[in-house]
This record gives C-alpha cells, sequence and structure tokens, in this order.
C-alpha cells in the first residue's frame, strides 16, 4: 500500500513539471543542427536564419550564458555555400616591403607553395654542390700549391680551409632568388567544407587585424623576406565565414575604426600594428575579408562601441536583445530536458540522466528564473550544474545521473558568490554580528544578495538623536552606499517625515548598514530601514528571530524585489526563522527542500503589515498608529470607520 502511494506522488510530480515520458536522456533526440538547438531564443533564432540568407551583421547584447557564441556558430552553418578562397602573400622583388596578394580556389594555394618549395629545393641542393666543391677545389689546390715546401704547408693549408669555410658558410646561408620567391600561405581552406567561424574575443589588435613580425636582421641576405613575416588576422581567415566577437567594446577604438573598415570595403591591408616595429614598414596590397560580423556583450557594450561601427550594424544588419527568462510552459520545460541531452552528447564523458534528474534540473531553472512562472535561460550556469552532477556520478561509478546525485552536485559546486555568502554567514555567526533570538529595539535583521545568485543576512540598525541643528533633522546612512541605495533612504525619509510630522526636524536619523564592506546597491532594503527608523523612535524593539526584505513606495506600499529564494535560503542557514517578503514575491519562491520546515514565510502588502510581523507583539499600537495614518492618506470616504477605529486603539 505505502509503494502505491509513493508511487502516486511521483507520478504526479511528474505529471506537474513533464509530459513526455523517458528511462533516461539517451531516449530524447538531439537535433543535428546547432541552430535547433538554441532553446527559447526564437526571435533571435528567426533574425540570425534571416542574416545568414542575406550575409547580413548582427550585435547580440544580453547576459553572459544565454545563447550568444552558440547563435554565432549556428549562422556560419547557415551561410549560403560559396567557393572558399586561399590566400597567398607572394613576394614583390622591386618593393619588397610592398608584398602582393593573390587567392587562388580552395585548395590550390597549397599546392602552389608545394611547387615552388620543390624547385627551391632542387636550387638549394645544386648551390650547396657547388659550394662543396669550392671547398673542396681550395683545400686541394693549397695542398698542391706547397707540396713542394713542407715549411709552409701547414700555415696555407689551414689558410685555404678558413677561406673554403667561410664560402661555404655564406652561400648556403644567404637565400638564392628561387627561394626568396616562395609565396606564403596566409589563408587555407583546403580542410574546409563550410563556411569559417573565428571567435575573437579578447584578441589584441595584430591578431584581429593582422601583424607583420618584426625583424632585427634585416641586411646582409640574413634577414627574413617581408612577405614571409606577414600574418593574416582573424577577419583575413574569416573570409566568406563568420566573425564572433563577444564584448566587443573592450576593443580599442582605433581597432574598431579598423575592422569597420574592413566591413566597408570586404578587404585590408595587412601591416605591423607597432610603429617601433620593422613590421611597419611593409604593407601588402589589400587582403579579402568579406567576413558577417556577430558582435555580443551586454548592455554596457554599447556604451563602448564605436558610434560609426554601430550605425554600420544598424544600417546593413540587426540588433537582438537575448532574454534571460522563458515562459514556465510544459513545452518549455521539453527543451529543457532536451537540453540535458544535448550537453551529455557535447561532453563526451559523463553518463545520461534519469527522468527524475532532469526534473530536478527543470526545478533548479525555475529557481534560477528568480520570477514567476518563468525558467532561466542562463543556460551556461545549467550545462555547468549538469556536467557537475555527471562528474560526481562517475566518481561513483553510476550508470546513469540519479536525482540524489543532483542535489548533492548542487552543493558542491556553488559559485563564488555562494561561497563567500557562507563564509560571511560563519563569521557573522561567530562574532555574533546579528542575532537570532530575543528582541532589540532600532535592529533590524535585512536581506541582501551578491551578484543575484547568493543571499546574505545584513544587519541594519538605526539610533535617533536630537539634531544639531533647531532648523531641520537629517537622516545619514553609512555602509558605502551606492546610487539606487541611497535614493532608497531618500524615499524612506518621505515616508518617516509623514509618520512623525514636524518632529523631524528637531531629530537626527542615523542608519548603519553593519559589516557592508562591499558596499550597498539596491532599494530591497527599504522596509528593513524604515522599520529600523521607527523601532528607535518609539523604543519598539523587533523580533531578532525574524528577517525582512522589501522596496517601498513613498506611499508605504511594499513592492516587489529580486533575489527572494536567495536571500530566504540564506536566513534559514543563518538560523532565522521568519522572513517578511512582498507579497508579489510570494510564487516566485522555490526554495530547496532542506528549508522548507526552517522557516516561516510572511508576505506583506504594506509597511503597517510589516511593523505587525517584525515587532514585539506588546507593542502592537505601533503598527495600528502607522495604519491610521496610512488610512487617513487615502481619499475613499468608506475609510473613515476604519479610521475612527484605529485612532480610537
Amino acid at each position: 500500500m505505502g509503494e502505491a502511494k509513493e508511487a502516486t506522488k511521483k507520478k504526479a510530480k511528474r505529471d506537474s513539471l513533464l509530459d513526455i515520458e523517458f528511462n533516461d536522456t539517451s531516449e530524447i533526440s538531439v537535433p543535428p543542427r546547432l541552430i535547433d538547438q538554441v532553446i527559447g531564443q526564437d526571435n533571435s533564432v528567426e533574425i540570425i536564419k534571416k542574416a545568414a540568407l542575406q550575409r547580413r551583421h548582427v550585435l547580440l547584447i544580453g547576459e553572459p550564458g544565454t545563447g550568444k557564441s552558440m547563435l554565432g556558430q549556428a549562422m556560419a552553418e547557415l551561410l549560403p555555400k560559396e567557393e572558399l578562397v586561399d590566400v597567398l602573400c607572394i613576394p614583390n622583388p622591386k618593393y619588397p616591403n610592398q608584398p602582393r596578394v593573390a587567392t587562388l580556389p580552395a585548395g590550390h594555394g597549397a599546392r602552389k607553395v608545394e611547387m615552388d618549395a620543390e624547385v627551391a629545393r632542387k636550387s638549394g641542393n645544386k648551390r650547396f654542390i657547388i659550394s662543396l666543391a669550392i671547398l673542396l677545389a681550395i683545400i686541394g689546390y693549397a695542398l698542391i700549391a706547397t707540396a713542394g715546401n713542407p715549411a709552409v704547408q701547414p700555415q696555407t693549408l689551414l689558410m685555404a680551409m678558413f677561406v673554403g669555410f667561410f664560402i661555404f658558410f655564406m652561400l648556403n646561408q644567404s637565400r638564392g632568388r628561387t627561394e626568396m620567391l616562395i609565396p606564403k600561405l596566409l589563408v587555407d581552406s583546403s580542410k574546409k567544407d563550410t563556411a569559417p567561424f573565428n571567435d575573437a574575443t579578447g584578441s589584441h589588435a595584430g591578431a584581429l587585424l593582422g601583424d607583420v613580425r618584426h625583424d632585427p636582421f634585416q641586411s646582409g641576405g640574413l634577414g627574413t623576406p617581408p612577405h614571409e613575416r606577414v600574418e593574416a588576422g582573424l577577419i583575413h581567415k574569416s573570409n566568406l565565414g563568420v566573425l564572433y566577437s563577444d564584448e566587443i567594446g573592450t576593443l580599442e577604438m582605433r581597432t574598431q575604426q579598423k575592422l569597420l573598415t574592413a566591413m566597408q570595403e570586404g578587404k585590408l591591408q595587412i601591416t605591423g600594428q607597432s610603429e617601433l616595429s620593422s613590421g611597419a614598414m611593409v604593407r601588402t596590397e589589400p587582403v579579402p575579408c568579406k567576413f558577417v560580423l556577430i558582435a555580443a556583450g551586454n548592455i554596457e557594450t554599447t556604451r563602448n562601441m564605436h558610434p560609426a561601427l554601430r550605425s554600420r550594424i544598424q544600417g546593413s544588419g540587426y540588433e537582438v536583445y537575448m532574454k534571460d527568462t522563458m515562459p514556465d510552459t510544459l513545452e518549455n520545460r521539453r527543451k529543457l530536458a532536451r537540453f540535458c541531452a544535448q550537453e551529455i552528447v557535447k561532453d563526451r564523458r559523463i553518463p545520461h540522466f534519469t527522468y527524475e534528474a532532469v526534473e530536478e534540473i527543470i526545478y533548479e531553472a525555475q529557481r534560477r528564473a528568480d520570477r514567476k512562472y518563468q525558467l532561466t535561460l542562463r543556460l551556461r550556469e545549467l550545462g555547468g550544474l549538469i556536467r557537475a552532477a555527471g562528474d560526481l556520478s562517475k566518481e561513483k561509478n553510476e550508470p546513469l545521473v540519479t536525482v540524489e546525485t543532483v542535489r548533492l552536485a548542487k552543493t558542491l559546486a556553488r559559485t563564488l558568490e555562494n561561497q563567500i555568502s557562507d563564509s560571511y554567514a560563519d563569521d557573522r555567526k561567530l562574532y555574533k554580528i546579528f542575532e537570532t533570538e530575543n528582541v532589540l529595539a532600532g535592529r533590524v535583521n535585512g536581506l541582501a544578495v551578491i551578484n543575484q545568485r547568493s543571499g546574505i543576512v545584513m544587519p541594519i540598525e538605526a539610533e535617533v538623536v536630537p539634531a544639531f541643528s533647531r532648523r531641520e533633522g537629517k537622516i545619514v546612512a553609512t555602509g558605502q552606499l551606492r546610487i539606487v541605495a541611497r535614493e532608497a533612504v531618500q524615499n524612506v525619509s518621505a515616508i518617516v517625515k509623514k509618520y512623525v510630522g514636524k518632529d523631524i526636524s528637531d531629530y537626527d536619523y542615523h542608519i548603519q548598514f553593519v559589516g557592508a564592506y562591499a558596499g550597498v546597491e539596491g532599494d530591497s532594503a527599504s522596509v528593513s530601514i524604515a522599520a529600523a527608523i521607527i523601532s528607535a523612535m518609539e523604543n519598539a524593539p523587533i523580533r531578532q528571530d525574524t528577517a525582512m526584505t522589501g522596496s517601498l513606495t513613498v506611499r508605504g506600499v511594499v513592492i516587489p524585489i529580486g533575489g527572494a529564494t536567495a536571500k530566504i535560503e540564506a536566513a534559514a542557514e543563518a538560523g532565522i526563522k521568519r522572513i517578511i517578503i512582498p507579497f508579489q514575491n510570494i510564487e516566485d519562491v522555490k526554495i530547496e527542500e532542506k528549508y522548507k520546515g526552517k522557516v516561516e514565510i510572511i508576505p506583506v502588502r504594506n509597511f503597517h503589515e510589516v511593523l505587525r510581523e517584525a515587532l514585539s507583539p506588546d507593542y502592537s499600537y505601533v503598527a495600528d498608529k502607522y495604519e491610521a495614518l496610512a488610512l487617513e492618506s487615502s481619499i475613499s470616504k468608506g475609510n473613515k470607520e476604519k479610521i475612527k477605529k484605529a485612532k480610537a486603539k
């Protein structure tokens, strides 16, 4: 009977997450084309298909790990078939520092170089035989000339050997004219069946635009010929293909200008990138570089791009914003199940996942979305979890990755921010930086997140003291507050003024973010700041087993914040029992099973509800007073009776 109930529970769980049945991910088919493997970016996929057909440039803007590089590689597969070419750099005997450039059908360039090299080898062999014959002739002549005079023979023979070896050395070190004429293969397309794809992310100017190597030996026939020192850039290797560049805004403006020139002209000369190098004297003929540019980055990238370069993309291409979440539908969950299979096939070193393990990955996608009814599209991070679980399963010699292994992998594969958060929590508990018991006036356990992925408990203290100036009281906040956090404090000051009326001019309100060594940003501490100030002003103690997060409007309405799940889990780890969050965030919460019995989650809509839940029960009248003030500000006539009752209390 118990087994039947357990099976029913599992079936119910399966129906809630997936509407397909399989035993493990080996039964899920993976599309052969990269473009069909892209998940959740339907608009981007359609634009990439159009851009590939017409060879348009594309700017992809979005968060890391959302599939930008995958779209770039997919475009290379979609580009129309064209006859690829080899590019040769040919010496220019008349003007050696101006090498010529020639193109041949793919595969012909290597054969041309090989044929010329064979001719040069034969010429070199001939020169070697001649130089050896000269050496032997000099030594032989010296022996014959001194045969009748033994006294001078050793000196003459030594001199003859010296002269002979010197001539032999010089003849073999200097390059023959035939060798000097061997072309250099700059771009070899012989082994490519599809359009080339080159990732230029982080490349310096020389690697991107081409360069000429420096040669310290430039005379006496010992130097390397200029055409042999020429090196093709990634723009030339991407001819008739795709050049992908992430964080393109980090390129120097001069480099971006040259990249723009290459896009406009479809060809660019190669010269030395360093003005102090001998390569700066060498300048080739224009080298073909008809590439499609896939530029990527985040919104900050657009501010650092050269205006003309971005204008070029806008005028002959597309700009695309990459989504970081997708709707939590059965269809999209199926796509995530396929994503698991794709990552396993790509990795080739980890076992397949069971059905239940895939469900756990989907649940993690819900958690990381940090929004209700959404699934995360930061798939690189999700792929990291899949690989971590696979590695752990291999270590345990499991034939398939189980749900228990995935849960264990989530503990092991924690981000740096998660680990830092754990360290903060341990230190703060050790030194009693925050309390989890008793009640204290003017002290609130606020909640914050690091990098939107890891929560921390952030104690906030407030103190109300007589103002130094009788004309105006001040609200002073410390803890390296940044712009949004400072503005949040100003918004809270409006609520405090509304609460205490004219008396605010008689007091200064000091707020401290305890232990905020890395600074504070965001407005999710608004609720905590306001609660701490009013607690200090009324000398009404706040429960220290309670933590809170939420943003406030100037009218005292609690509005949603980000990172609700991470904040709740951090509070639970710290030993806090009750967490106050905005009512609108309640469906965003996807905490791990191990936390569900540890904490009580309390949703609130207004600030007086925060006070009612946070203050010691003996001080509920403070919440009643604020509720009355909130009702007085309402224009609804139906509230008058409620106001009278609240005031009567």
